[in-house]
């Protein structure tokens, strides 16, 4: 079985204060991207078999043991993982990873198992990518909402500079809070091919602990991408492009300072993201 564990980026990041547990109380909404990593998965009689960076810390290893010790160890799996998003850059990998091996291992060994529950254990953003597409996110980013979107061409570039999230979080000050996004004039902005009126409260953060992320962002506006922002907790930057000959052009132009791709927003729709609400108690609503 092979899968591929799409990114996301952030269309807005509003981050509206501390909670009395120590997190941050957050406004956003996510967007699938159409590439992103590649895993394969195939029964075996027992154990796990994983083939990938950092072993048995890494997110994916840990979300086929937490389902398989969930499903009463029916079986084992061999695992491979081809990891294409660069690491700490706020796209998602390691959290898509995770939803997709859950998915997999839901498909190879039914059972009662609740995957939002055990995805929200394993991380914030990994029930997001049981859904894909596009979705609303409030609290650490688990009560989730589904949304529609036309798919948007958008380059993604990385600069290569790895950003831990708690060192960005660590730096958040009073002064970044902000109020919640303007969800519909966001959506109806992007529809329209404008420039859509989000911004992302962890960039000043970021932007302090590396100054030169400013010359990233500036890059991008340069290219004439609209929409040009920082996804989640950095260093990755996304922007919009007029169809896709520019987006095609922009990530040329960029290829050489680090990762760039261009794709689609909103793709790879995940198998809880169709046709209904799939969300449990707790996760639905905004």
């Amino acid at each position: 079985m092979e899968r591929i564990a799409p990114g996301k980026v952030n269309l807005g990041l509003s981050l509206l204060g501390r909670r009395p547990d120590g997190y941050h109380e957050l406004h956003t909404l996510f967007a699938a991207l159409s590439f992103g990593d590649r895993l394969y998965l195939e029964p075996i009689p027992e154990g796990i078999a994983f083939r990938g960076r950092y072993g048995r810390r890494n997110l994916a290893y840990r979300a086929a043991s937490a389902y398989l010790e969930r499903a009463g160890w029916p079986g084992g799996v061999r695992l491979v993982l081809e990891k294409a998003l660069p690491e700490g850059a706020g796209l998602g990998g390691g959290s898509s990873d995770a939803a997709q091996v859950l998915l997999a291992l839901k498909e190879l060994y039914p059972a009662e198992v609740d995957l939002f529950a055990l995805a929200l254990s394993l991380g914030a953003d990994v029930p997001f990518f049981l859904l894909g597409g596009v979705a609303e996110a409030r609290g650490v980013g688990e009560r989730l909402r589904p949304l529609s979107l036309p798919p948007l061409p958008v380059v993604v570039f990385a600069p290569g500079l790895r950003l831990l999230t708690p060192l960005v979080y660590r730096e958040v000050k009073p002064h970044d809070f902000a109020p919640e996004l303007p969800v519909e004039a966001v959506l109806q902005a992007l529809a329209r091919g404008e420039e859509p009126p989000y911004w992302n409260s962890l960039e000043g953060p970021a932007f302090r602990l590396h100054p030169e992320l400013r010359e990233v962002k500036a890059r991008l506006r340069a290219l004439g991408l609209r929409g040009v922002l920082m996804s989640g907790s950095g260093s990755a930057f996304f922007g919009l492009a007029e169809d896709e000959a520019h987006a095609r052009r922009a990530a040329e132009a960029l290829k050489y300072a680090g990762y760039a791709r261009w794709g689609y927003l909103g793709g790879n729709r995940g198998a809880f993201g169709e046709g209904r609400d799939p969300l449990p108690p707790g996760f639905g609503g905004a």
